[in-house]
């Protein structure tokens, strides 16, 4: 197995020992030997001692009460310093005699490689220039680690790049270790936990400080890469106004099942996006103008800016104004309605004539130098966020609008709306879309759920249309659902075009996908309402808990394949909206190779996908690691437009619709038909208790009821914290035996090899596998379940066993990731701190059940603690 590199084998240990004496420093060093004896038992029990495994459990059976939850503080603290540590580690200052990072050469290379097959410069760059990518940040229910604690732990990062240099004098080495020092002190004396639960507004704040801290820089570096990759292969320049990523929130306009979310929050949120993109540009323009004190200008400057002699200065100065007012004005009508004064910016292209004429006149007078530098990232800036800063979307469920409408013919007199036929519902709505009466009388009263959507859709109408993105509808099944929505905007006012976007989730949705966009798009006077691509959101976490990986993920490329060709029939374009997770089971993983499985001709220059909780500040919380993340964006969404996958042989489709079908049987033969299932769920994970705890906005569960009523991201999260990890993967070990049984593995290994979509889906699975432990799920088993449903424990263990067994006779290995000797000593070297929180997890929630009545307290908050060690030492958890 390859080792760690040995600068981060450094810092982990730099960080551990800091971390130590802040321990040692406030609870002694008889304390801290208790954890060091808990860690090195966990090592030697990992691998494979008995007298190992006896410390650890003696030690940890030996903690008092009031050692619980400074043990498991610290063991969280431990991977949270690791996870930062590795962060680190792929941003860091490289040697001259290392190789280039992957995410640094996708680009170039693909580039070469488009070239080389005939694309011509013109058309890569004007490709480029229009590429339409937009990542969507939602908050996560199951976000456990505090926003005052990700900023420490930033400013940790920012201390390991300041001490990566080896020319540093020692006084200068330790000053940056003394800053270390306070810093990990600053992280060990600050709650992990929060103490109430997150508003709505709070998570859109989380969101905004995702833009600033990080993106705000990070975005005009990466365009600048692009603008760099791009002229070395073509001799072209990005257009200043491209703009090929952009974002958008769903903080604060997600209302599916949060009634935390409502159009008053929707308004708030809105202005607080309006603020907040005004103070970073005032930040810019206030650069700008103490740097532009150049005298020289073009005519078109001068006569902006009279006979200044500084005619940069006054017109940025101008700019600066109408910012405040814009800022001033937001600001204000948080506290209540207040039409916009004149000098409000009310269009992106008030903030960009100013700053282009400033470029254009540096460049005509010979400066582009100048031009090229800060006001260059402030016109990418403008490009990308606008005056905005992101696109909120909304989303409700198909219900809500439905029993809105309902409330509505029922007191016209026309009978409910809920109970007609499909067809009778089009009709409807068709002739109310055209009619130009109001279809609501003035005297109207509504109920308070309906008062609540009628409310939304006009927040919609009255809000900016360049600060709303798209209306999703979750739980959508057919024309009528986009229909309704579509009625209920008009109603509310809302006189132009809105990206009205169903999203289908369960299987017999995806199913059904194709035939409701057909319908849709035929249905007369649809087309031109459209007023652009027909946009459809694929649902990857309902899919999969309603039928498990296997088939979840064959019914979305097929719907995806079906979209395709529907809209090509129809002549229209297609977006597709990929509601992805962070795990396998929400349809998580990498998203480059994730992207370059997609159908051919489903990437068409444009890609939509969410990107939630834990997994913006992996991804984005670091300006460098933000600025890989886009490249690979980037670059995948190029080559999938450019040279596309093959579509599949008809001997795999056959294939995968036998795996499909005997996924879903062998899924819900557990999930939904064992008798034992849910009372093992709830006994086995700490579903329950994750529900009390104070993580997201929004709550656990959709309405009362089994396993059917939870969302899919507490289900998830549930066998994660386990490490049973069974959403992913159950259903797999049916499938894939049955077929090696059949014969069939040498058409499994060169589907593996040829197809992406396959090749992606086993790579998810083995490294979902490699994460998953049948023995720590069974310790759970051990303290928490009723003794008659543990062997439903055991067969399930079984089942992963034979999971495992089955990718590695595929993927020919003795043992899972072999083939990635890093990711697998990533994953293996976090075991050493997650045992002991595994085993502590266990053992507290034995007791908060025994003490039911006990909530909160210092046992709540340890178990608080160990969900979010656990989360933290396996990255990708809901």
């Amino acid at each position: 197995m390859a080792e760690i590199d040995a600068r981060l084998r450094e810092d982990v240990h730099q960080l551990g020992e800091l971390l130590g004496s802040c321990i040692r420093d406030q609870r002694g060093a008889a304390f801290l030997d208790k954890i060091e004896r808990i860690r090195k038992g966990a090592k030697a029990a990992r691998r494979g001692s008995a007298e190992g495994a006896r410390q650890l459990t003696a030690t940890l059976d030996g903690l008092g009460e009031d050692e619980l939850l400074p043990v498991a503080r610290a063991f969280n603290q431990f991977l949270n310093l690791a996870n930062i540590a590795e962060q680190y580690h792929r941003i860091r200052r490289r040697r001259p005699d290392e190789p280039v990072l992957f995410e640094a050469r996708v680009l170039p290379e693909l580039l070469a490689r488009l070239k080389a097959d005939g694309h011509g410069a013109d058309s890569l760059a004007r490709q480029i220039g229009r590429l339409d990518i937009e990542l969507v940040l939602t908050a996560h229910p199951t976000e456990v680690a505090r926003r005052t604690l990700i900023q420490k732990y930033d400013a940790i990062a920012d201390q390991l790049a300041a001490q990566d240099h080896n020319d540093l004098l020692p006084g200068e080495r330790e000053r940056v270790r003394e800053r270390l020092q306070r810093l990990i002190a600053e992280a060990w004396h600050t709650e992990e936990i929060r103490r109430v639960r997150p508003t709505p507004v709070d998570e859109a704040k989380w969101g905004f400080a995702v833009i600033e801290h990080s993106l705000w820089c990070a975005v005009p570096n990466f365009l600048r890469g692009v603008d760099s990759a791009l002229h070395a292969a073509t001799g072209l320049h990005l257009p200043l106004d491209a703009a090929p990523v952009r974002f958008a929130s769903w903080m604060g306009g997600d209302r599916d099942g949060n009634p935390n979310v409502t159009a008053a929050v929707t308004r708030e949120v809105l202005l607080l996006a309006r603020w907040m993109a005004a103070d970073l540009y005032l930040r810019d323009v206030d650069q700008l103008a103490a740097e532009l004190s150049m005298q020289e200008a073009s005519p078109a400057l001068r006569a902006q800016a009279g006979d200044s002699p500084e005619p940069y200065r006054t017109v940025l100065k101008r700019l600066r104004e109408r910012l405040r007012a814009t800022r001033a004005w937001a600001e204000a009508a948080l506290h209540g309605e207040l039409a916009p004064p004149s000098a409000v910016l009310q269009d992106n292209r008030e903030l960009r004539e100013p700053l282009e004429l400033c470029f254009q006149s540096l460049h005509d007078c010979g400066m582009g130098v100048i031009a090229n530098g800060p006001l260059l990232d402030c016109l990418r800036r403008v490009a990308t966020f606008g005056l905005f800063l992101v696109r909120l979307d909304i989303r409700q469920d198909a219900a809500r609008h439905a029993a809105a409408l309902s409330e509505i013919t029922d007191y016209l007199g026309l009978g409910r709306y809920a109970d007609w036929s499909e067809d009778d519902r089009i009709a409807f709505l068709l002739r109310e879309l055209d009619n130009r009466r109001p279809l609501l009388p003035a005297d109207f009263r509504a109920s308070a759920e309906t008062a609540e959507v009628l409310a939304t859709c006009r927040e919609v109408a009255a809000a900016p249309a360049a600060s709303l993105g798209s209306y999703v509808i979750s739980m959508a099944g057919s024309p009528s659902d986009v229909l309704a929505v579509q009625l209920l905007l008009k109603e509310a006012g809302l006189r132009r075009p809105m990206r009205v976007v169903p999203l289908f989730e369960t299987l017999a949705d995806l199913d059904n996908a194709g035939p409701a966009i057909d319908r849709l798009l035929g249905l007369p006077g649809y087309r031109a309402r459209l007023h652009g691509p027909q946009e459809v959101m694929i649902g990857y976490s309902d899919s999969a808990k309603d039928a498990g990986t296997t088939a979840a993920a064959w019914a979305q490329y097929r719907a995806q394949e079906t979209l395709v060709d529907i809209c090509r029939r129809h002549d229209v374009e297609l977006l597709l909206f990929h509601g992805r997770g962070g795990t396998v089971g929400r349809g998580g993983g990498p998203a480059h190779a994730a992207i370059l499985s997609q159908p051919p001709g489903s990437v068409a220059g444009r890609f939509r996908t969410t990107e939630q909780g834990e997994m913006i500040r992996f991804k984005f919380g670091l300006p460098d690691i933000a600025e890989q993340n886009l490249n690979l964006y980037l670059a995948a969404v190029l080559e999938a437009t450019l040279l596309p996958p093959p579509a599949p042989e008809p001997a795999w489709r056959d294939l995968m619709d036998r795996l499909a079908a005997e996924g879903v049987a062998a899924y819900r033969a557990v999930v939904r038909e064992h008798p034992q299932f849910v009372p093992y769920f709830r006994q086995a994970t700490p579903e329950q208790e994750l529900g009390r705890l104070p993580l997201g906005s929004r709550p656990a569960k959709r309405r009362e009821g089994g396993v059917e009523s939870l969302r899919a991201i507490p289900w998830i999260f549930a066998w994660t914290q386990t490490r049973l990890m069974l959403p992913a993967w159950l259903g797999w070990e049916t499938a894939l035996n049955n077929a090696i049984e059949r014969g069939e593995g040498e058409r499994l290994e060169q589907m593996r090899e040829q197809w992406p979509f396959f090749r992606t889906r086993i790579d998810m699975l083995e490294m979902v596998l490699a994460k998953a432990d049948g023995a720590i799920a069974r310790l759970y088993d051990e303290r928490l379940v009723d003794a008659g449903l543990r062997p439903l424990g055991d067969h399930l263990r079984d089942l992963l066993s034979q999971a495992i067994r089955a990718v590695l006779k595929l993927t020919c290995q003795s043992r899972l990731l072999s083939h990635s000797p890093e990711t697998l000593e990533s994953i293996t070297v976090r075991d050493t701190y997650l045992d002991p929180l595994h085993l502590l997890q266990a053992e507290l929630l034995a007791r908060s059940r025994q003490r039911e009545n006990e909530a909160g307290g210092a046992l709540e908050q340890a178990l608080l603690v160990s969900v979010a060690g656990i989360a933290a030492g396996l990255r990708n958890t809901g």
